[in-house]
């Protein structure tokens, strides 16, 4: 997972005031379920001596967020009166959240969120395709394309001598109007940097669209019959594919990541060595294992790199008042600020990882801890 969507929360120096809360709007009581919802964190903050300006900010964005069907979450990030960062959540979290401190508490977001895979999917006919797609920030795209053949599209019985020629002409508007529709695929496919094509439509339409897809593409794209309607397909069906590719890309970014810090012999396990190459700018990829209920706290200065076990290191590395924060909060910071990705996992993906955190190294040398060069 790339984490520069929490790059403006970095460019602030806090503190901060961070809010989860369910925001479904689907129920006859809803409102007043959120309005109740939202009233108990207000009463967390102020315990916790939250900003006032900041709070009001966020009430702001609370009362005032633009409703979604079904079942959603909110998530905000305020720091002196201004709400940096909002985030729609696909699922209300696990229990309503609230927390001051000098960071940002972003765990709960990166877990829910996990591994943003950009993707593509296209429902073809013999008249073009309608393609749609979505952006590893989560920016929806959309695609209408009419192909440049409109007629003849029906195969009929001309009869006679005609025939033979009416039917090629039909194949030949089929032909040009797939490659219209896959060369619009390929160019959203490729402004997105899409990871995965999902084809659907009339199957002679799908097979004609994905053969005129460029050989990158075309490693990419996975057919269904599902979303056809004329072969009693049902639009949850496509979406079910959807979503099935895109996890199993996902997957394997997970199983890469594990298998590189599998073969780094136990370089980089455990938190010291985390935090160590932390300092260094040595992450490549760290890998975490979610668990909401850690207690670990880490050290930090100012700086993403300054990140310690204890605060003597960071006195030694001139950082005159060493703040003490979630272990969570100063790793994720330290991975924004060196240009780090993450690889959430589940308790089961990783039983033995020590502290429940690694990383994948950008490079070893003979100071790297845990390195064995015997």
């Amino acid at each position: 997972m790339q984490l520069s969507f929490l790059r403006p929360l970095c460019a602030h120096s806090g503190p901060w005031t961070s809010v989860y809360l369910d925001a479904s709007r689907d129920t006859h009581d809803a409102h007043q379920a959120l309005e109740l919802r939202w009233r108990g964190l207000q009463e967390r903050l102020a315990e916790q001596r939250a900003d006032p300006r900041s709070v009001a900010a966020l009430d702001d964005v609370v009362r005032g967020h633009e409703p979604m069907p079904g079942d959603y979450g909110l998530a905000a990030f305020a720091t002196g009166g201004e709400v940096v960062l909002t985030e729609y959540l696909s699922a209300p979290p696990m229990r309503d959240l609230a927390a001051h401190g000098p960071l940002p508490h972003t765990m709960p977001l990166v877990a829910q969120r996990r591994e943003q895979v950009p993707w593509v999917r296209v429902l073809a006919s013999r008249t073009g395709a309608d393609v749609d797609g979505v952006s590893a920030g989560g920016v929806p795209r959309h695609a209408h394309v009419k192909g440049g053949n409109q007629w003849p599209i029906r195969k009929v019985h001309p009869g006679a001598w005609s025939q033979l020629h009416y039917q090629h002409a039909v194949e030949q508007a089929w032909r040009r109007n797939a490659e219209d529709a896959a060369a619009a695929t390929a160019d959203l496919a490729e402004r997105i940097g899409a990871e995965v094509i999902v084809v659907a439509g009339e199957t002679r339409a799908r097979q004609l669209l994905a053969a005129r897809l460029p050989e990158f593409w075309q490693d990419r794209m996975v057919q269904t019959d599902a979303g056809f309607p004329a072969a009693g397909a049902k639009q949850f069906a496509f979406d079910d594919v959807t979503v099935q590719a895109i996890a199993e890309v996902a997957a394997a970014h997970t199983d890469d990541a594990l298998d590189r810090f599998g073969m780094q012999e136990q370089v980089g396990e455990g938190l010291d060595a985390v935090v160590t190459a932390l300092q260094r700018g040595q992450v490549e990829t760290m890998l975490i294992v979610d668990d909401p209920s850690s207690t670990e706290r880490l050290w930090i200065g100012p700086e993403p790199t300054e990140i310690a076990i204890g605060p003597e290191e960071l006195v030694a590395m001139r950082v005159p008042q060493p703040q003490q924060v979630r272990a969570d909060a100063a790793l994720l910071r330290a991975l924004v600020g060196t240009d780090a990705a993450l690889t959430v996992l589940d308790p089961d993906q990783a039983p033995d990882l020590s502290d429940g955190v690694g990383a994948v190294l950008r490079y070893t040398d003979a100071s790297t801890p845990g390195r064995d060069d015997g």
